[in-house]
């Protein structure tokens, strides 16, 4: 007797040929890196792990990708929001502008932000006057990381503002709130996933971020230039331990973000 197979038991060829792609997309991402840890000895990694040059340079790229996410991420939220209510002339350039980042190279964003913050530029000079520096500064390399990974949060966090419901803020609007109260009581914290998500993206490209940072501030060095001048000078075998070691410092942050933004009941998945 043929046994009848239930709608959760019969596999459709078309699931099998998804997975199959899956399965190809995977094995791109992970192989790479699943090689360069095992092509890695434990002793090599360790002696990365205790050099000065490297804490340093992964400090440094923590610390400015944070402060450049929070700082300038936090002020594009409002826009974000402004973005997804309201209609106003050019809106459909306005969205395209804030795509440009991701879409030109970014050694040219590099030498288009050096264009503005340079020491003979009037903010440059008004930094220097200051006591800070944009070129061969911490403050430079946030503005690289910034505007390359901008886009990223605004995108998300329009999105999540996009999917509250209208007809929630015009309640209470019409119940007397303020567009203030109803912003930061009702708009943000029923967005709050999309723009945590949108910071995480942007953190994470910031973190990431080699050409335009490399234009306007080599020096101090963050650790993306710092691979790449060890493979120059000294090849694979130099670079490789480095890059092993600053994915994983940046997986364990993704991991503890995750963790804090999850809510009780939520299942990590």
């Amino acid at each position: 007797m043929t046994p009848i197979l239930t709608p959760k038991m019969r596999i459709e060829p078309l699931y099998l040929l998804f997975s199959f792609f899956g399965g190809l997309v995977l094995l791109f991402i992970i192989a790479p890196l699943l090689g360069m840890v095992l092509q890695t000895s434990f002793s090599d990694l360790t002696e990365t792990a205790i050099d000065a040059e490297v804490q340093k340079s992964i400090w440094l790229t923590l610390w400015t990708s944070m402060a450049a996410t929070l700082i300038l991420g936090t002020l594009s939220v409002p826009f974000a929001y402004l973005l997804a209510r309201k209609n106003f002339p050019f809106k459909r350039l306005v969205v395209a502008f804030v795509d440009i980042p991701i879409v030109i190279p970014h050694s040219a964003a590099g030498i288009a932000i050096l264009g503005v913050v340079s020491r003979n530029t009037p903010i440059g000079s008004a930094a220097e006057s200051m006591g800070f520096h944009f070129v061969g500064g911490a403050a430079g390399i946030m503005i690289a990381m910034a505007f390359v990974s901008i886009p990223f949060l605004i995108n998300a966090a329009r999105n999540g503002f996009s999917a509250v419901p209208e007809r929630l803020e015009k309640a209470a609007l019409s119940l007397g709130a303020s567009p203030a109260r109803v912003f930061f009581f009702i708009s943000v914290p029923l967005a709050w996933r999309a723009i945590l998500s949108g910071f995480v993206l942007m953190w994470a490209r910031g973190l990431s971020e080699f050409g335009a940072v490399i234009v306007v501030a080599y020096h101090p060095i963050v650790t993306p230039v710092l691979i790449y001048e060890r493979f120059g000078a000294f090849g694979l075998q130099s670079a490789r331990p480095i890059a092993i070691l600053f994915i994983a410092v940046c997986l364990v942050f993704f991991i503890v973000i995750r963790l804090l933004a999850k809510e009780p009941g939520d299942v990590v998945r």
